[in-house]
C-alpha cells in the first residue's frame, strides 16, 4: 500500500506555474524514484552519526527483522514522497 500524499496550497500553487520541462523533469524522477531498488543505480556514501544513535537504531532493526541500510533508504523515500519531491 502507498502512502497518501499531502500538498500545502504553496506547493500546488508553485506546481500550476511549472513549465513543461519542468513537468516532465518531475514525472522522470518521480519514475526513477519508484523503480525498485535493485534496478537503479546505488552510490556508496559516507555518513557520520553518533554512535550511541547509531547503535539504537540498528537495534531496533534487528528487533523488528529488517536490515537497518535498507530502513535508512526506505525512510529516506517515505520522507520524499510525503513531502512532495518525488
Amino acid at each position: 500500500m502507498r502512502p497518501v500524499q499531502h500538498f500545502s496550497d504553496e506547493y500546488i500553487e508553485q506546481c500550476k506555474s511549472a513549465s513543461p520541462e519542468q513537468a516532465l523533469r518531475f514525472l522522470e524522477e518521480f519514475r526513477q524514484l519508484q523503480m525498485p531498488a535493485r534496478a537503479a543505480k546505488s552510490r556508496l556514501i559516507s555518513l557520520r552519526v553518533p554512535e550511541p544513535l547509531l547503535a539504537a537504531f540498528r537495534q531496533r532493526c534487528e528487533q523488528e527483522g529488517v536490515k537497518y541500510q535498507a530502513q535508512i533508504k526506505r525512510l529516506m523515500q517515505e520522507w520524499l514522497i510525503g513531502t512532495g519531491w518525488s
